[in-house]
């Protein structure tokens, strides 16, 4: 028994260290999601393996050990647990590592919710969202859904407002200003009143409904301005 429990904690130092070793590189989103679940694999793997060790080293567990190997036992219930759940959340960190739908700091849309990526673990993926309660996704869920992710060809997301005015404004004016105080703004349908679109670009990190809001309120002083709308 003594043997076993320093097996046990042998392994754990090992997995320690290099879980350690391994947090302190500084990467790219891309590389850091791919290590981040690297680290959480290979922990579970040195943890599994010294505990396994551990109990070969009683006598009566490697018999046991034993008999279940020469009966091929051992392969029916790797099969099996294949075959649950966890496993396959498991399975899917790893295609999510590397084929990378998501990565950490990434904007996303999944499960109804708008967030940040602030983890992805072995088996779940936890989403910060804008009121600071975290959605945490079962990671074969994500492999398998659609979802939108705002932040993976670029770290700019786009910010849109519109806005409804008389027919009888100056919308060429209008527009030109509104452009100057944005990145884009156009005329978008023309009806009983004139509908405008107003766009700008966001860093990440800042909040789009902020910066919506923002916009809207440079619109409502354009059209204070010229005297669209009165005071």
């Amino acid at each position: 028994m003594l043997v076993a429990a320093v097996a046990i904690v042998l392994a754990a130092v090992v997995a320690k260290v290099i879980d350690g070793r391994m947090a302190r590189l500084n990467l790219d989103p891309a590389a850091t999601t791919r290590y981040r679940v690297l680290r959480r694999s290979i922990f579970a793997a040195i943890v599994f393996v010294g505990v396994l060790s551990a109990l070969l080293v009683i006598p009566q567990v490697r018999a046991v050990a034993t008999g279940i190997l020469a009966s091929g036992a051992v392969i029916a219930v790797v099969l099996g647990f294949a075959a649950q759940r966890t496993i396959g959340n498991f399975i899917a960190g790893i295609l999510i590592a590397f084929s990378q739908p998501i990565r950490l700091g990434d904007e996303v849309d999944a499960e109804g919710g708008r967030g940040i990526v602030e983890e992805i673990g072995v088996t779940y993926t936890w989403v910060r969202l804008p009121d600071n309660d975290r959605l945490v996704i079962p990671n074969e869920r994500l492999v398998s859904q659609t979802l939108r992710n705002s932040t993976i060809r670029s770290a700019q997301r786009l910010a849109e407002v519109s806005v409804q005015v008389p027919l009888s404004a100056d919308l060429r004016s209008l527009v030109e200003a509104l452009a100057s105080d944005a990145n884009e703004a156009y005329v978008a349908e023309l009806g009983t009143d004139a509908t405008i679109i107003v766009r700008r670009w966001v860093e990440l990190g800042r909040s789009i409904e902020e910066e919506e809001s923002e916009l809207r309120l440079v619109v409502h002083d354009r059209l204070r301005e010229l005297g669209i709308v009165q005071t």
